[in-house]
């Protein structure tokens, strides 16, 4: 196989001044750049550049690499935007490809003209590829692209609907802590397309969603909470899901996973309209205390003799007690605790979730929890279960085997173990279909 060599330029990343291109315009933009590429028209294609890239690559030197590409993998079967990113004074786009003999993902940077300043072939990960499980039959559901958007920001998200269905119920996926793609994913595993796909084979609808913090990471670095972070998003998408056709407007559910669980209380307060909320390793307590235990279990995972590690889990101890803030005094909202501003940790130190899902009278909740996950305990499923206790409404699973991905484990691992694929749990989905077909 002849090996494909890439000429690379430097995207020159050397403003921090943001702007705000239309993400839906630049995916279009990307993908008819590999559509004039995939039917040999160099010449457009090149027109795309712009003039500091073109003093570093001819036209002859684009059609030889893409000739290169074609002879290695084959011819394109698919080329689709699917993210992007800001990155100083420009746009980066995800191009995933997928070719006759494999896979290859691109990267195109964009500037504000959106003339194309960088063209990459994307490092391909080390490891495991994702697989679909054996519960996503295709035949039994289709999947479309979407943006959610705000008027300010632009998301891509993928509509799920079962094939043949009227009425069907539809869930929308909120993340967890940090950016995420529409997938959630994690190394080689996709938990929100594992469970978006199983749950549309039996009949359930669901939307899915890049988060803001991955596509407008510029926005972060001042004061926020989890209201921009992931708040206005999840109800954004609450509010596109009743726009679906064949959905079923009173059976809108919301699937919320770690962080996203946690916060689906006050998601629910401000759509009290829901069908029911759900769960899914989503901490009772504190986000401090989670880190903290977190770190107490890694640090007693290194079996340290050095007594360096020692060291350093003190001192982490000591930057965690910083984020138990619960008002400012003197401090700015912006000033970072933790990676995150004191205006988040304030936000959320004053939001006691069993308490606001207490109040909650309409929508069912379902409390899920796995034994193998290492990130949130079954000290908070317990608590869940004590808060919710005198809650009719409310039901609970735990699942002995399951990992923090929802997948199952035969031990509690650490982070490397997100680093081996495992789907979803098929028993965890059947659960999940049969509590919302209930109702």
């Amino acid at each position: 196989m002849k090996k494909v060599i890439l000429v690379a330029f430097v995207l020159l990343f050397i403003s921090k001044a943001s702007f705000s291109q239309n993400v839906i315009s630049l995916f279009n933009s990307a993908n008819n750049f590999f559509q004039l590429l995939t039917e040999e028209k160099y010449t457009e294609a090149y027109s795309n550049f712009d003039e500091t890239v073109k003093a570093k690559l001819s036209e002859e030197q684009l059609k030889k690499l893409w000739t290169d590409i074609n002879q290695s993998l084959g011819k394109a079967k698919a080329l689709d935007a699917t993210q992007s990113k800001t990155q100083g004074e420009f746009f980066a786009v995800t191009v995933e490809g997928e070719f006759e003999r494999g896979s290859q993902n691109f990267i195109l940077g964009f500037n504000k003209t959106q003339k194309i300043v960088g063209f990459f072939l994307a490092p391909k990960p080390s490891v495991t590829k994702y697989l679909a499980p054996s519960y996503a039959d295709t035949t039994l559901y289709s999947e479309k692209q979407a943006y959610i958007t705000d008027g300010k920001h632009q998301l891509a998200a993928v509509i799920t609907t079962p094939k043949n269905n009227k009425n069907f119920p539809m869930v929308v996926f909120v993340h967890g802590s940090g950016p995420g793609d529409m997938d959630e994913t994690v190394g080689p595993n996709k938990p929100f397309k594992d469970l978006a796909a199983g749950l549309a084979a039996q009949g359930i609808g669901s939307i899915r969603y890049v988060k803001r913090t991955l596509i407008y990471p510029y926005e972060f670095g001042k004061a926020f909470t989890v209201k921009e972070e992931v708040l206005d998003d999840a109800q954004s998408a609450l509010a596109m899901a009743k726009t679906i056709p064949g959905a079923d407007l009173k059976n809108i559910y919301l699937f919320g996973h770690s962080l996203g669980g946690m916060l689906a209380p006050r998601i629910a307060t401000a759509v009290p309209d829901l069908g029911g909320i759900i769960l899914a390793a989503a901490p009772a307590r504190k986000l401090t205390d989670m880190i903290e235990e977190q770190n107490k279990y890694l640090f007693e995972k290194t079996n340290d003799t050095a007594k360096n590690a020692k060291a350093q889990f003190d001192l982490a101890i000591k930057e965690i007690d910083k984020g138990r803030i619960t008002q400012l005094g003197t401090i700015k909202p912006d000033s970072i605790i933790l990676g995150l501003p004191a205006s988040y940790w304030i936000d959320l130190n004053n939001y006691n979730q069993v308490a606001a899902a207490q109040k909650l009278t309409k929508p069912r909740i379902f409390v899920i929890q796995g034994g193998n996950d290492y990130q949130v305990s079954k000290q908070d499923f317990d608590l869940w279960k004590a808060g919710l206790a005198n809650n009719k409404n409310a039901e609970f699973k735990f699942y002995p085997e399951l990992n923090h991905l929802l997948s199952q484990q035969v031990e509690k691992g650490t982070g490397a173990q997100y680093q081996s694929f495992s789907s979803v749990s098929a028993t965890l989905i059947n659960d999940i279909v049969a509590w919302i077909k209930i109702k």
